[in-house]
Order: structure tokens, then C-alpha cells, then sequence
């Protein structure tokens, strides 16, 4: 019996940890429909960026509350999922609680485990209390109805049982230590599970084995579940925030990217001894250059990683001025936009065997509206709150850029201040001789 146990223990871990690879596999192609970019320079200080906002959550504990709340779900959650190492060669090799030769430290480590469980599973009642109770503005907005207020509410409950079941498996070997079966040998300590132990102990020693058993594989498996669902939910940034912010743009935020193709061909033509010819390599044929970006593969690939990263806590909304002035512009909006568009263009290139079809749609207008790009002061506060370091206004920009350069649609008092630029140098509509007649005021 010991035997089919493992047998059936082998096939769910390799068929979770299978079906985990094809999401990574699936997640990789999607980023890497982007246009590339080098963002390998500055490695000690990319490193830095990494441990301080990724590792050290600097950004998060900005507000106290949500911050501390979220170090000790991430803490706890991580850290108590080192005993999945144990649990894995108990199921593969049919053992019992295989680290407990580690005595003193064991018991140390179990301990540790606990009291971070039951952490967690005050802060994660807190979470559901804020987001459902108390209904904090941020939670709110219109990209947060349905399926996003649903998936942040699912990851709780996974969090919350797979705490429970971990508390529960342990209370339960533990009555079974004090009774003495075999098999469930004095291994660990105990500090909050034996209390619920006093609750299981009258139930008898055949109940306890099957509440433990059952705990124990419903832990595991709900552990693989969770790991596999990261993929469709919003909790892709457990595993995103480490590559996000090593990747993530160094210049000061001020610092917009100029496009290379534009800028050398302003060179070009502030050289009065350039050959034009020379430089473009005479009549031989260019690549076409597209302007900015109105869909996804215009973007560059750690732009899709960002909408891949993005937690939806809102912090960038709450922040950015126009949002805040009634406008209809959310910068995470634009990130889950730009989610679900590369998500239906890598459903697209599945279903086509590995060849996007044109299916007549695109990020601009389809999915961002050109009021909410144009709504953008480029004051960068979005990227200033995002707890780990995405950057909804380097996307915006770039879908800014095609409508300026690509269809000339830019908002007419645009188009005017840059007319005035073209011929007066200066935004105002005055001639070129008069713009330094202030001096003479």
C-alpha cells in the first residue's frame, strides 16, 4: 500500500511541476514577442536595486500597514514552504518527517514555522477584512470589478487554507506523538499546533492518522495548485519581482528614451558635412522603422515583463494626479491592459501553431483609449510608488509616440505648440524676431 502511495505521490508532483514548465515556457515566448532591449549594463548597481526593492520590500513599507502585512505573508508564506522539501521526500521515499535527525534545529525550524503560519493568517484576514470590509478607495476603481477583485480574493483563501492544513497536520502528528503510534516517532515543537491538539486528542488514534494524512496530501496538493494558478493571476509577481527590478530602468525618471532611428537622423541633419547617402547606405532598402508602439510587439520585452509583474495594489492609481483630478486615466489600468492583450495575442499564436493572425485588434483603442494616454503629465509618480519598479509611463510614452509621428493624431493644442516650435522656435504663435523682445519689459 506504501508503494501505491508514492506511485500516486510521484505522478501529481511530476504532473504539477510539469504543467508548471509549459506555463514558464508559454510566459517566456509571450515576453520575448517585445522588441529587444540592453538593460545589462550597471550589473553591482541592477544587483542593489534587486535585494533592496525585491528582497528587502523597501518600496512596500512606504505605507506602514499594507507593507508590514505584506512582509509577513511573503516572510511566512516562503519560508514555510521549506518544509515542501521534506514533504517531498517523505512522499517520494514513503518516510516520516526525514529532516528530524536535525534534532535541536528541527525543532527550532518547525517552531519558526508556526508561529510565521499563524502570522500570516492574521494578516491575511486583515487583507480580506480591507479589501471587502472596509473597501479602501484604491480597490475600487473600474478595472477592479469581476475577475481582478475575484483573483485577489482567491489568492487569500489559498493562503488561508494552506496555513490552516499545515496547522492542522502538524496538531494532529502531534496528538499522535503524545499516543505513541508508530510511526509518528517525537519530532518537532509545536507552540500554536499544540493547542488545537487538546481539540483532536478525543478523537481517537485511527481519526487522527486519516486527519493527518489528510492534511498532509491536501497541503501538497493545494501548494501545487497554487503554484500553477501564479500563472493566470495577479500573483505572478512572487515570482516576476526579482527579474522586474533587476531589469527595471536606471536613468532618473526624468530621463525619457529617445528613439535611435530619430536621433540619428536629427544628427544627420545638424551636420552640414554629412552624406546622407553615406549614412543611410545609398539606395540599398531599410528597414521599414514603426514610430512608437500600438501594440504589444511594438513593445520592448521588459515592458511586457512589467505588465506581467504588475500586483494591481493600486498605488499607482492613487497617486497619479490625473487619476486623482477625475480623469480617466489608471497607470494600472494600462498594465492590466497590456496583460490581457499579450495574453490574447500568445492565445492567438497558440491556436494558429505558432503564427499570429491578424484578428483585426490592437492595444491602442482596443484596449487603451486615447483620452486616458493623453490624460498623462509624465510626472512619473506612478513609477515612483510601484513597489516593484514597473513603469506604466514608459508605455504610455511610446503609444504616445506613434499617434504623434505615425498618424499625426495628436490633440490639436499639440499639434499647435509644435507647429509654433516648427516655425517660430517657440511654442507661442509669434514671429522668430520678436521672441526676445521680453528683455525690453
Amino acid at each position: 500500500m506504501n508503494y501505491v502511495s508514492q506511485i500516486v505521490f510521484a505522478l501529481i508532483l511530476f504532473a504539477g511541476i510539469g504543467y508548471f514548465a509549459s506555463n514558464t515556457k508559454r510566459l517566456i515566448r509571450n515576453i520575448r514577442l517585445g522588441r529587444s532591449i540592453d538593460r545589462t549594463d550597471r550589473k553591482p548597481e541592477r544587483w542593489k536595486t534587486m535585494i533592496r526593492i525585491a528582497l528587502g520590500q523597501q518600496k512596500m513599507v512606504v505605507r506602514p500597514i499594507a507593507g508590514i502585512l505584506h512582509i509577513l505573508v511573503y516572510v511566512g508564506f516562503v519560508i514555510i514552504n521549506i518544509e515542501v522539501v521534506e514533504i517531498i521526500i517523505d512522499g517520494l521515499f514513503g518516510t516520516h518527517r526525514v529532516l528530524s535527525f536535525l534534532g535541536g534545529f528541527y525543532d527550532f525550524l518547525i517552531g519558526s514555522f508556526e508561529v510565521l503560519a499563524l502570522l500570516v493568517i492574521v494578516a491575511v484576514v486583515i487583507f480580506w477584512i480591507r479589501r471587502n470590509m472596509i473597501k479602501l478607495r484604491r480597490f475600487l476603481n473600474p478595472e477592479m470589478k469581476g475577475w481582478p477583485k475575484s483573483d485577489a480574493n482567491i489568492i487569500l483563501y489559498f493562503e488561508l487554507v494552506l496555513m490552516v492544513l499545515f496547522l492542522t497536520m502538524n496538531a494532529a502528528d502531534y496528538s499522535l506523538q503524545q499516543l505513541g503510534s508508530a510511526q509518528y516517532f517525537e519530532a518537532g515543537a509545536f507552540p500554536i499546533s499544540q493547542f488545537l491538539s487538546s481539540l483532536l486528542m478525543p478523537l481517537g488514534e485511527s481519526s487522527l492518522i486519516i486527519i493527518e494524512r489528510s492534511a498532509w496530501w491536501l497541503h501538497i496538493v493545494g501548494i501545487l495548485i497554487f503554484l500553477n494558478y501564479l500563472y493566470y493571476s495577479k500573483h505572478l509577481h512572487i515570482l516576476l519581482a526579482f527579474p522586474n527590478t533587476w531589469y527595471a530602468d536606471l536613468n532618473p525618471q526624468g530621463q525619457m528614451d529617445n528613439m535611435e532611428s530619430v536621433t540619428n537622423e536629427v544628427k544627420l541633419m545638424m551636420d552640414p558635412d554629412a552624406d546622407p547617402y553615406a549614412a543611410t547606405g545609398g539606395d540599398e532598402e531599410e528597414e521599414v522603422v514603426k514610430f512608437g508602439a500600438s501594440d504589444v510587439s511594438d513593445l520592448h520585452w521588459v515592458q511586457l515583463m512589467n505588465a506581467y509583474s504588475c500586483t494591481e495594489c493600486g498605488r499607482c492609481t492613487s497617486e497619479c494626479p490625473a487619476n486623482q483630478t477625475g480623469k480617466k486615466l489608471s497607470p494600472r489600468k494600462i498594465m492590466m491592459d497590456t496583460r490581457d492583450r499579450l495574453e490574447e495575442v500568445g492565445k492567438n499564436i497558440d491556436t494558429n501553431k505558432g503564427v499570429f493572425k491578424d484578428d483585426g485588434k490592437q492595444l491602442l483603442d482596443d484596449y487603451i483609449s486615447r483620452e486616458e494616454l493623453w490624460a498623462c503629465t509624465t510626472c512619473n509618480a506612478c513609477v515612483e510608488a510601484c513597489p516593484v519598479n514597473i513603469s506604466p509611463m514608459s508605455i504610455i510614452v511610446d503609444m504616445r509616440r506613434y499617434l504623434v509621428m505615425e498618424q499625426s493624431a495628436a490633440p490639436m493644442e499639440l499639434n499647435n505648440m509644435m507647429t509654433n516650435i516648427e516655425n517660430n522656435a517657440a511654442p507661442w504663435p509669434y514671429n522668430q524676431m520678436d521672441r526676445l523682445n521680453w528683455r525690453n519689459e
